[in-house]
């Protein structure tokens, strides 16, 4: 048996600004000269003009197709033939995680480079080399993995600044999961997605992500809120994209976000964003290794305040829905999920008694910080 060996991955290339679109084509012009952008029809509508000069500018022509929502293995076949029948060289994902990565797994399939321009920082799938596959109805199906990441990552701060905040929300969600599951990965000794042991690179930039949200991340929230770009939201921006991508990938995902995806089991969480479900993960996680109160208590509060779920109501389940809960731990710790990686055996049963527990937990930190009433979450369909 071959030794272990410490990997470390990462895009090609990292840009991030106020006006960053307006160079796409510049950078772009380095990689593919045929791109093919795929975006969905509300993201065209306030980016589409800007991508169409930036690209003509650099000499090329934008050929447009929509992204259809779901990165489901059907859609995902779907872009690989309109990429083939195109002649592209390079496939370009404009807009969330989904978008990207569906784009990644069909410009790998298709045998072209990709490329990601998130339009929100909601999730750290801009820069790995892995693409996060589901059913037609949300549910997690199967992670996607490729032997290289993004060409170039090229973030708009301006675009995340004029988007709603609650995107900006969940990527802190996914982004504080990031140092929460690399130290129990290290603990472990376990694989991470680069392919090897955790590198004291991928564990670093895990921790640096954790430390810059938290000094960061309300005054960006605030920033976002107002649609202005301030540097706490710059920090915060790359802080849930590149940090957070590198981290995870490099430094090993856990607990967290194998709860996230035995979470899509529940269809009464179906239409939550990615980073909202991470970070009942999170909490969870924090209950399973029985981390000091104080630090669990820090978490919900601070989370809360950002404006994420710390409670099972805010996701559409209850204490009561032993079934769902149980569903959803199974899923949870299926052979071969993230959840394996912890530094101690976890089973259905753990899963599913820390889940339950976080209800009473999340309520009585918010009454103690005078915080609101958590809000049922209804799934509009």
């Amino acid at each position: 048996m071959d030794a272990p060996v410490r990997s470390v991955i990462s895009p090609g290339r990292y840009v991030q600004g106020p006006g960053a679109i307006a160079r796409l084509g510049e950078y772009l012009s380095a990689i593919g000269q045929t791109p093919l952008v795929v975006a969905d029809d509300v993201v065209w509508g306030f980016v589409g003009h800007d991508v169409e000069a930036s690209l003509t500018r650099a000499g090329m022509t934008a050929t447009r197709e929509t992204f259809h929502g779901i990165p489901s293995a059907g859609e995902i076949d779907r872009l690989t033939a309109v990429i083939r029948n195109t002649g592209a060289d390079v496939a370009v994902a404009v807009g969330g995680g989904s978008t990207i990565d569906a784009v990644k797994a069909s410009g790998y399939l298709a045998g072209i480079r990709w490329v990601s321009v998130p339009t929100v920082a909601s999730t750290d799938a801009p820069t790995s080399a892995l693409a996060v596959v589901y059913t037609d109805e949300g549910v997690f199906e199967e992670y996607r993995f490729f032997p290289r990441n993004p060409d170039l990552v090229l973030v708009d701060s301006q675009l995340v600044a004029n988007a709603p905040a609650t995107f900006l929300a969940a990527g802190v969600g996914d982004a504080l999961a990031t140092w929460l599951e690399a130290r129990a990965t290290a603990a472990s000794g376990s694989l991470t997605m680069a392919g090897g042991t955790a590198t004291l690179t991928g564990t670093a930039l895990a921790r640096l992500s954790w430390d810059v949200l938290w000094e960061n991340a309300l005054m960006a929230m605030d920033a976002a809120r107002d649609h202005v770009v301030t540097p706490a939201l710059e920090k915060v921006i790359e802080a849930n994209t590149l940090l957070s991508g590198l981290g995870f990938e490099s430094g090993g995902l856990a607990a967290a976000h194998a709860v996230h995806n035995g979470l899509t089991a529940a269809p009464q969480t179906h239409g939550l964003a990615h980073g909202q479900k991470v970070n009942i993960g999170s909490i969870t996680q924090l209950v399973l290794e029985g981390a000091p109160s104080a630090e669990i208590e820090d978490f919900i509060e601070f989370t809360t305040r950002v404006g994420l779920p710390t409670t099972l109501t805010e996701i559409g389940l209850r204490p009561e829905d032993t079934e769902e809960i149980r569903a959803v731990a199974r899923a949870a710790t299926v052979e071969g999920e993230t959840i394996h990686s912890m530094p101690f055996a976890v089973r259905a049963e753990d899963v599913a008694a820390a889940l339950t527990s976080i209800e009473r937990l999340g309520r009585r930190v918010r009454e103690r910080a005078g915080l609101p009433e958590p809000q049922p979450y209804r799934h509009a369909h």
